[in-house]
């Protein structure tokens, strides 16, 4: 355990973490990502949209659990600041969110085991740099870092997404009433309100937004590489998703942007 947690060693995994997050990025605007709307015409091995979440983000908190609990800083407290958010914040992606999903009963798998499989290493990649980091080798976290700007500010931007992302969420999986999931009957619809009014993918900008609070607040390199392989996932497949609707909806909002409120 004690190499992993070395400076040396950690280094390394980070250089290549972020090579694999460049490869990502090319792969993700070749390919659609074959799970949701865009699983649902694919072959191959299909788990069901909850387990196939859960299981795809599971490693992001078991694997920053591991690491943190074995950082000399672990009792710390803004080294535990952060791991409350960490929990906090996979335990709505990893297990409030696939428990919540509204999937139409009797449906087909649309979740491919190829994107759990590929987001193990994603997500286990993610618990290992932060927690390390925080807990282990990090020398600006600590009790002075809670009135330093860098906190304050990442900490506000990290609150707001996190909150526009658990609206989006919330939007979105409303749009399919409880009676429509038990006749099993897959209904599509034009999602309104909130973040909506302006982006076709309010969730996808709203995680990036906390991402960018989190790689603030903590000022590290590893939360860095968490935004920028989620950016590689999010961003081609927030394009993909925009043309999606535009093609299933011909009168969609042609105001819409795809990911940016006002931008893009």
């Amino acid at each position: 355990m004690d190499w992993l947690m070395s400076a040396e060693v950690y280094k390394f995994v980070l250089i290549g973490s972020f090579v694999y997050a460049a490869l990502i990025l090319v792969g993700a605007f070749m390919t659609e990502a074959p799970y949701g709307k865009l699983g649902a015409e694919r072959g191959g091995i299909n788990l069901s949209p909850r387990l196939g979440w859960f299981l795809m983000e599971l490693p992001a908190t078991l694997s920053f659990v591991w690491f943190y609990i074995h950082g000399k800083n672990a009792q710390a407290l803004v080294p535990m600041i952060f791991l409350g958010i960490w929990l906090v914040h996979y335990g709505n992606r990893g297990f409030i969110f696939p428990l919540l999903m509204r999937v139409a009963k009797g449906s087909k798998g649309t979740f491919s085991i190829i994107v759990v499989v590929s987001g193990w290493l994603v997500t286990t990649l993610h618990g290992y740099l932060n927690a390390v980091f925080i807990s282990h080798l990090s020398t600006h976290i600590t009790a002075e870092w809670l009135s330093d700007p860098r906190f304050i500010i990442g900490i506000a931007i990290y609150i707001c997404g996190f909150l526009l992302n658990l609206q989006s969420d919330s939007i979105i999986r409303n749009l399919r009433s409880r009676q429509e999931v038990e006749s099993g009957e897959k209904v599509y619809r034009v999602p309104e309100g909130g973040l909506f009014k302006y982006v076709t993918n309010p969730s996808y900008f709203s995680e990036l937004l906390s991402f960018t609070g989190f790689a603030i607040a903590t000022w590290s390199l590893g939360a860095v590489f968490v935004l920028a392989v989620s950016a590689a996932n999010l961003i081609p497949r927030a394009f993909q998703v925009h043309h999606w609707y535009q093609e299933k909806f011909p009168d969609y909002p042609r105001e819409r942007k795809v990911l940016i409120p006002f931008i893009i």
